[in-house]
């Protein structure tokens, strides 16, 4: 699909239950088109590239999730750089904000689990400021438009497209939103729309832009919807899904079943169609006993000890919440937490929260 089928509304899905998404409807919230200076960045193969990774971390692969549409980093890449520049209107952030998860391989942050980085997945952003910085058909655009690399190598410097945690920035809002609708249904498009309408750029304490909202009940509601799809994330399931597909990468490369280039050369459906079929002929290895268990887990047995039997995980993991700011007065902003009890009750809540010590899944039968 090219850019232009794609914003005149080629993709679109509904699933069994009704629920509807258009991801193109979704980005004309964000932005309402996408400015001409952005579209060359957005067909360059290093972005490309990233239409066949899932934002949702491999889980749209494993009948342990039912994620009601499929949502790519690229479609996640465009929509971090609509709203930075909805909010900046400054091209360099914006391309920084297209750029900055170029470097994420096939199932996303399963690497980070792979690499032991769980906690805080961040094991391939070095990997990221490398891979535009070496980029020819990059450096070619960014001269004819005037810039250069160090302006959108690397999207941290830039406020609003990203911020410590618990601020709110073009890309945590972002992933949040299309994460929601998948996962739970926690957001519509015309709930999105009426939340996005209430952003403004505000000043945090360090006195720094930042994203934020104009309304206090606005910004309660984002907040319980963006912990309430957080928690999924702590949950021993989503644990089993990303470590059980990480060790399901290892076993693939320890056994010379593929090669690390190829999770950023191939997409994941054809790792998927790769790994059945391989399966399929060869059910007694290593790889393909973890491999049919991640495919086939329907539930996660939740326990204080490992269980005979079973692949069993036990870990601590990122916890992305948000405590936005709000605008108080004319020229004061404050955290919600602090205005608001049940917002700091929410946020007390999400940190102290924890799943059972460890997450068992029975091995499929092989």
């Amino acid at each position: 699909m090219n850019l232009y089928d794609y914003w005149n509304g080629s993709y679109f899905d509904k699933d069994a239950s009704g629920f509807e998404w258009s991801t193109e409807k979704y980005h004309k919230i964000l932005c309402s088109r996408i400015p001409e200076f952005l579209k060359d960045y957005i067909e360059l193969p290093l972005v490309q590239r990233l239409s066949g990774i899932g934002l949702l971390c491999g889980t749209d692969w494993t009948e342990l999730f039912r994620n009601r549409f499929y949502y790519s980093r690229l479609d996640h890449s465009i929509g971090t750089a609509l709203i930075a520049w909805n909010f900046s209107k400054s091209k360099k952030q914006a391309i920084a904000a297209l750029l900055h998860d170029v470097s994420t391989p096939a199932f996303s942050h399963v690497s980070d689990f792979r690499n032991g980085d769980a906690l805080h997945q961040e094991s391939t952003e070095e990997l990221n400021v490398q891979m535009i910085n070496e980029n020819a058909f990059l450096k070619e655009l960014l001269e004819r438009d005037g810039f250069n690399l160090q302006e959108v190598n690397d999207y941290h410097k830039y406020p609003i497209d990203d911020n410590e945690c618990p601020g709110l920035s073009a890309d945590r809002l972002e992933y949040m939103f299309p994460s929601g609708a998948a996962l739970n249904e926690v957001w519509t498009l015309d709930e999105i729309s009426r939340t996005y309408s209430d952003i403004a750029v505000l000043r945090n304490e360090k006195l720094l832009p930042e994203l934020g909202f104009k309304t206090e009940s606005t910004a309660l509601d984002y907040m319980k919807k963006f912990c309430d799809v957080s928690l999924i994330l702590q949950h021993n399931e989503d644990k089993a899904a990303m470590q059980l597909m990480a060790d399901v990468i290892s076993a693939a490369l320890k056994e010379n079943i593929i090669h690390e280039i190829d999770l950023y050369v191939q997409g994941e459906s054809e790792l998927i169609e790769y790994f059945d079929d391989y399966a399929s002929k060869n059910p007694g290895c290593e790889f393909s006993k973890l491999y049919l268990t991640f495919r086939n887990m329907k539930k996660v047995i939740h326990s204080d000890k490992e269980l005979d039997g079973c692949w069993c995980v036990s870990l601590d993991v990122k916890k992305r919440y948000v405590d936005p700011l709000v605008q108080v007065e004319i020229n004061r902003f404050e955290r919600i937490s602090k205005i608001n009890t049940e917002a700091k009750k929410i946020v007390e809540e999400f940190l102290s929260y924890k799943d059972s010590l460890w997450g068992c899944v029975p091995y499929a039968e092989v």
